[in-house]
């Protein structure tokens, strides 16, 4: 299946077929026009089939609420995102603001409002300045060459956008998956600050694209952890434009397994950007672990040691404290019989079947001094496995959160 899937260099969101976007600075930020956008459009050139997943933080923003209502509905054909204010904790304000701006961008682009989704990230508490978005929005230009515009405008405190795009051939057949996403702080997505905007040309089912989605979120954002904290805003969206042909995919076919290969292979690849671009960060880790007695308990182990700040600042001194991720998958909840687990770091076995090796503890400082650390544990009692996502915590984490309103 891998070898039909072909990176699209520079793509994005905009790379499937029926895709344009735009982004424009319209001063929701305090940084100027030169630095960031912060108000982007993604339209379709005709409906598309939608699916998402949303936080599950019980403190969800409007956006959130006014997307799940319309998301269930299956159809969507635009999504309206701003950045620097995520319209959460504003009550019927925060509602009617949501609305608002659906309505806006429809009236722009000549559509029905029930068919825009809409998406807010930012600081929390604070009204939208509805009058800057109105005017902006006025401004977007949507075209399909103008995807970084989108992905620029949806970042917050990331260094760097983020966005792919493939090519998936089955049957004849070519498809395109792109994608886009935002998050360095307050990421420990549990969804099905962290934002998940994807596209397709196949055509694909409501109910069969959502499926698809919720196990792309599943193996992906949900294995990506940077701070332990879940933001109130997480979203991920998939629009099928069905742009390509092909006919309609049905579940269980050669084209629905490699569409999920496809989209997952992306979902991946974005989390891993997410999780290398967090807040301070100079070091992406990744955990895998095997070995497990059950496909939950992989996760949940590998999710831990990426979440624990001991384990992030081992990372970060380059420290060869082994016992801090051993301390973490002991209290992950997975089942763990330490005469049977083994670890990693780097190529390194730092721990065999019970007990610390004798390897020498400059080698495992080393191999942790590199832009990627992975470290591996086999857990000796069963078949499942799981991989996740996290990084280093450093002095600069603390001062861009210190002064994140000030």
């Amino acid at each position: 299946m891998s070898n039909d899937l072909e990176w699209i260099e520079g793509g994005g969101i905009t790379s499937p077929l029926g895709f344009a976007a735009g982004g424009v600075y319209a001063g929701i930020k305090s940084h100027g026009p030169e630095d960031r956008l912060d108000l982007g459009l993604l339209v379709a050139d005709r409906p598309c089939t939608v699916a998402g997943i949303f936080t599950k933080n019980r403190v969800c923003g409007a956006p959130v609420t006014l997307c799940r209502e319309r998301v269930a509905r299956g159809s969507a054909q635009a999504l309206v995102v701003n950045s620097g204010c995520s319209n959460v904790a504003m009550g019927e304000r925060g509602l009617a603001d949501a609305r608002t701006m659906t309505e806006l961008a429809a009236k722009h682009l000549g559509l029905d409002a029930q068919q825009v989704l809409v998406g807010s990230t930012g600081v929390i508490g604070r009204p939208l300045p509805m009058e800057k978005i109105r005017a902006g929005l006025a401004r977007i230009s949507t075209k399909r060459e103008s995807g970084l515009d989108f992905a620029r405008a949806i970042m917050t405190t990331d260094t760097v956008h983020k966005a792919r795009a493939l090519r998936v051939r089955v049957g004849g057949q070519t498809y395109t998956v792109g994608g886009v996403a935002k998050g360095a702080g307050m990421v420990h997505p549990d969804m099905a600050t962290v934002f998940g905007f994807f596209t397709t040309d196949a055509a694909v089912p409501a109910a069969l694209l959502q499926d698809m989605l919720r196990k792309a979120g599943d193996v992906s954002f949900n294995m990506v952890d940077v701070d332990m904290d879940t933001s109130t805003s997480d979203t991920m969206l998939l629009f099928a434009s069905g742009a390509a042909g092909g006919g309609t995919i049905a579940a269980g076919s050669p084209e629905a397994a490699a569409l999920q290969a496809a989209i997952e292979k992306l979902a991946i690849e974005l989390a891993r950007d997410l999780a290398r671009d967090g807040e301070g960060a100079r070091t992406l880790i990744e955990m895998v672990v095997q070995g497990a007695a059950s496909r939950q308990d992989a996760r949940i182990a590998a999710r831990t040691v990426v979440s624990s700040p001991l384990v992030k600042t081992m990372i970060t001194g380059r420290d060869p404290n082994l016992g801090r991720v051993m301390m973490a998958l002991g209290r992950s909840g997975a089942q763990i019989e330490v005469e049977r687990t083994s670890v990693w770091i780097g190529e390194h076995c730092a721990f065999e079947r019970g007990a610390a090796t004798q390897l020498d503890y400059a080698l495992i400082s080393k191999a942790m001094d590199a832009p990627e650390v992975q470290l591996r544990a086999d857990l000796g009692l069963g078949t499942h496995s799981a991989t996740a996502w996290g990084c280093d915590l450093t002095e600069d984490y603390v001062r861009i959160n210190a002064d994140y309103t000030t």
